[in-house]
C-alpha cells in the first residue's frame, strides 16, 4: 500500500508563511499534488506537479504558493506565503493521476486567523 504522511501544518496570522511535506514510502509517481477542503466545501486542488516538473495551481493561490519535489527523497514540498484566512482547510497530498490507482495522505489542518 502506498503511503503518504503530510506535515508542517499549523496556525498562522494572516500574511505568514508554513512549508507542508509529503513523505511518501515509495517513489513519487508521475503526477503529485496538494489538495484542500475547507469546512462545509467540496476537496479541491491546490497545485500538482510532474516529474518533469510542470506544475499547475489553482487561481487562489497564484503567485503564493509554490510547489516543488525531491524524487530522490521522495517527497513533495507546498511552500505557502502571503497565508490568508481563506486558505484556512485539511490540506491533503494526493499522488496519482487516474483512478483507481490514486492514494491520500491523512492530511494536515492549516489554520489561517488573527
Amino acid at each position: 500500500q502506498v503511503q503518504l504522511v503530510e506535515s508542517g501544518g499549523g496556525s498562522v496570522q494572516p500574511g505568514g508563511s508554513l512549508r507542508l511535506s509529503c513523505a511518501a514510502s515509495g517513489v513519487l509517481f508521475d503526477r503529485m499534488g496538494w489538495y484542500r477542503q475547507g469546512p462545509g466545501k467540496q476537496r479541491d486542488m491546490v497545485a500538482s506537479i510532474y516529474s518533469d516538473g510542470t506544475t499547475t495551481y489553482a487561481d487562489s493561490v497564484k503567485n503564493r504558493f509554490t510547489i516543488s519535489r525531491d524524487n530522490a527523497k521522495n517527497t513533495v514540498y507546498l511552500q505557502m506565503n502571503n497565508l490568508k484566512p481563506e486558505d484556512t482547510a485539511v490540506y491533503y497530498c494526493r499522488s496519482g493521476q487516474f483512478a483507481p490507482r490514486i492514494y491520500w495522505g491523512q492530511g494536515t489542518q492549516v489554520t489561517v486567523s488573527s
